[in-house]
């Protein structure tokens, strides 16, 4: 169900109303983080002795309550979502914990095999960086957050850190991991629409030579980080290699491609558009497909297999699309353990028998 723009008011650009609260990213922390003996938070700056808190000194702390719309940078929107917590400026007053001077920004740690971390202004998180151990009056579930996690309500959800286990006040700016890796925006304001940095865009030239590669290896994560391409101008293509398996293909134009039997097993695909183009018998197991449309697209004979799929788009308005005809395209699709499908495309897919 979509909720009336009457009752609840405007969305940020490109989000759509969601009641879920779809898992993103790293689906679990390091064990440690569970065991409560062993769980500590640490808070460092340059130049001053580190301190460290246990869960015992987290809830110890007064909660409040908070109220805020969380707008994921994959395109769903959760608003009025109900945490208990506390302001970070309230702990660190309530443990005289002083900022040097010389810091004017937060990194945040968490407890996660890939050492996620993200980084806001001194001035932001003083002015609104929350920690909470609550969800609809509910402890945390683990895949949110167990035990602390960080909610910065004026920012795309990526900048609310989940699993905290350290604080480290800088006098240089540490871009976070998914600006890291993903080119994602530092400043992340959903307002002005800051999902991608323009800077981390992919060249025209880097576009034309990764598109006539005869061998994808060299940007595939085989031991390190992979060599991500975003916002590539892929419209109409026909790779010669159909094997783009475990590819960061990330917010790129894939309409009108010519894409069958094309592997797309764990590849990262956010935000692709792939209207019009033909995928029929591709293969989508594991892949991360937030945020993507397959509005029109040709998915005949398609496999999607426990793929990430929160604010993906498989709902078309195209008359022609839309009837008996051009639902063959759809014939022989399986769409099995789909992951975050939200209500509207949930409901679609259940429509023309491919979910049941």
């Amino acid at each position: 169900m979509v909720l009336s723009d009457d009752k609840w008011g405007p969305l940020p650009p490109g989000q759509v109303r969601t009641r879920k609260l779809p898992v993103v990213g790293e689906k679990a922390s390091l064990p440690v983080s569970m065991e409560m003996s062993k769980w500590h938070l640490e808070l460092s700056a340059e130049g001053a002795q580190s301190r460290t808190f246990n869960l015992s000194d987290i809830h110890a702390m007064s909660a409040k309550s908070l109220e805020v719309d969380i707008h994921c940078v994959t395109g769903w929107s959760r608003l009025k979502t109900r945490f208990k917590g506390f302001l970070l400026s309230d702990f660190l007053v309530h443990h005289g914990v002083p900022i040097p001077d010389t810091c004017r920004f937060v990194r945040f740690l968490a407890y996660s095999a890939r050492g996620h971390d993200t980084s806001i202004p001194l001035k932001l998180a003083l002015r609104e960086a929350w920690l909470i151990h609550s969800l609809e009056d509910r402890p945390l579930p683990a895949a949110h957050g167990y035990p602390l996690r960080l909610v910065v309500p004026s920012r795309y959800f990526y900048k609310s850190l989940k699993w905290v286990k350290r604080i480290e006040f800088l006098k240089e700016d540490q871009p976070g991991f998914w600006e890291r890796t993903s080119g994602y925006h530092n400043e992340a304001d959903p307002w002005k629409e800051q999902r991608l940095d323009a800077k981390r865009f992919s060249s025209a030239k880097e576009c034309e030579q990764f598109k006539q590669q005869a061998c994808f290896d060299a940007y595939r994560n085989l031991g390190g980080d992979p060599r991500v391409i975003v916002r590539a101008d892929f419209r109409g293509w026909n790779p010669q290699n159909r094997d783009l398996r475990g590819l960061h293909l990330k917010s790129c134009d894939f309409r009108g491609a010519k894409l069958q039997g094309v592997h797309f097993q764990g590849a990262n695909l956010t935000f692709g558009q792939f209207e019009g183009a033909d995928l029929t018998n591709a293969h989508f197991e594991e892949t991360d497909l937030e945020g993507c449309c397959f509005s029109g697209a040709f998915l005949a004979g398609a496999k999607f297999v426990q793929n990430a799929l929160s604010a993906a788009q498989f709902r078309t308005m195209n008359p022609v699309v839309d009837s008996p005809v051009g639902l063959q395209s759809w014939k022989g699709m399986q769409l099995i353990r789909p992951d975050g499908l939200l209500e509207d495309q949930e409901a679609y897919l259940r429509e023309l028998g491919v979910l049941e």
